[in-house]
């Protein structure tokens, strides 16, 4: 019996072109742990089977050993009983051969009982290296697909995020921010430009305003003036 004949068929060419065609590696490998499972049952059954057969074989060897000693024990009493001259020697000769053949064909049977024990309790032993086995790889697998899931989870992550990054500097969204940033520094620029003008022609009117005395503060000055001459204050 090979163990090893399904496990996640990737012994199989279907498999093999299923992996390099990309599917998906966790069903697969959920699927093949299925598959390891039934056979484990199988295997459990089969190991059943055989151990309920090694323990009928013993015990129908014990029952046909007993049957041969109670024989042997019935002959000796005839015999015992002729000696007594209970029963005639003759008869007593014929019963006790007759329970010496009873004898040997339950040893036979006895015999043979308990070599199919053995050969019973030899292919339990087998199946059972056979179940144990099954059972550790299912157990490696189990481990290796939560391994498998995480690095999945990872990778594809992972893979999705450089996708984003890829797609970002495809699509040309960073020369976009480029000229976006010149564009403002444009702006900026030309609304500095501007202050810069316009804080000019104010010096300018100043000057001019100075120049000709044409401040509020000297018409301020000429009103007072007025306002006292006026009241009579000077």
């Amino acid at each position: 019996m090979n163990l090893f004949n399904r496990i996640f068929k990737i012994g199989q060419a279907e498999a093999h072109s299923a992996v390099n065609q990309l599917e998906d590696p966790i069903k697969m490998t959920e699927q093949g742990l299925r598959d390891l499972r039934q056979d484990l049952d199988k295997a459990l059954h089969a190991l059943a089977e055989v151990k309920a057969l090694a323990i009928r074989a013993r015990n129908e060897a014990e029952v046909e050993r007993s049957r041969a000693l109670d024989y042997e024990n019935k002959a000796v009493l005839l015999l015992q009983k002729a000696h007594r001259q209970e029963i005639e020697a003759a008869e007593a000769d014929r019963l006790a051969t007759e329970a010496l053949l009873k004898k040997t064909q339950h040893e036979a049977q006895g015999t043979r009982a308990a070599q199919d024990q053995q050969k019973f309790e030899t292919s339990a032993a087998q199946l059972d290296q056979n179940v144990q086995q099954l059972k550790s790889t299912i157990s490696q697998w189990d481990n290796e697909l939560k391994t498998l899931k995480a690095r999945v989870t990872v990778s594809t992550a992972t893979k999705t995020i450089n996708q984003q990054l890829a797609q970002l500097d495809s699509s040309g969204t960073v020369a976009l921010l480029e000229r976006m940033k010149e564009k403002v520094a444009t702006k900026e620029a030309l609304a500095e430009s501007y202050g810069q003008i316009a804080q000019e022609s104010r010096s300018i009117d100043q000057e001019i305003d100075k120049a000709l005395g044409n401040t509020q503060s000297g018409q301020a000055s000429q009103d007072l003036k007025a306002l006292k001459a006026k009241l009579g204050l000077e």
